[in-house]
């Protein structure tokens, strides 16, 4: 069944952050911060996999997509679901079924054997194809699926994730200059918002992420 009808778009990112700090998938440490692939620190760290283990806030969540996505780009947007390799491949899977739509996958990198390719399933020339992955930090990993969607001869020109960090300038305008808009349900801003409501951190914590939130890229451990 596709879902037409849905909380604001505030308030699905209210309630997304709130089932992402209920099953854990959402940490603050100032003290002893994470280290992301960047290799920079950060006192915050989210783990968008967990949701697979959960399905009623998996279904939840995923009606919230699906239906942002109609809102945000059209009940007839789309003509396949893509998933970028690997944390994209179930959330597209879940999407595609609510949506009625094909599902594919990008990979990484060719195979390196067989057919070599980085598309598996079917995706044909002039389709119209919605990138579907976990998260986005700074929108990069996210080109070079878009790319390899559109080597195929489709079209990818919409990408959407459960969360974008929403805290690194200039991310939504490289993603627009590659032609492709992103569509998501809630950023840091939101889990920290909820955070302070739910009173899930100690003051001291909610503080650090605050302030690296607001310059992450000055932020240093206490």
């Amino acid at each position: 069944m596709i879902p037409t009808s849905f909380p604001t778009k505030d308030e699905m990112a209210r309630l997304t952050a709130s089932m992402l700090i209920e099953i854990g998938a959402i940490d603050f440490n100032a003290t002893e911060p994470f280290t992301h692939a960047s290799g920079k620190q950060a006192p915050t760290y989210v783990d968008c996999r967990k949701l697979i283990s959960y399905p009623r806030i998996r279904a939840t969540l995923m009606d919230f997509m699906a239906v942002t996505i109609m809102r945000e780009a059209g009940f007839e947007a789309f003509d396949n679901i893509a998933g970028g390799e690997t944390a994209g491949i179930p959330f597209s899977a879940f999407v595609a079924e609510r949506l009625a739509l094909p599902m594919t996958y990008v990979r990484k990198k060719p195979k390196g054997y067989g057919r070599n390719a980085r598309i598996e399933g079917v995706m044909t020339e002039g389709q119209r194809v919605l990138l579907v992955e976990d998260l986005t930090t700074d929108g990069g990993s996210k080109l070079s699926f878009v790319d390899a969607i559109r080597d195929t001869g489709a079209t990818c020109n919409a990408t959407a994730v459960i969360f974008f960090y929403g805290i690194f300038e200039g991310v939504e305008k490289t993603l627009d200059e590659h032609g492709v808009q992103l569509i998501s349900l809630c950023t840091w801003w939101d889990v920290l918002a909820e955070a302070k409501a739910r009173k899930a951190y100690d003051t001291a914590t909610l503080d650090a992420v605050e302030a690296y939130l607001n310059d992450p890229h000055s932020w240093q451990p206490t």
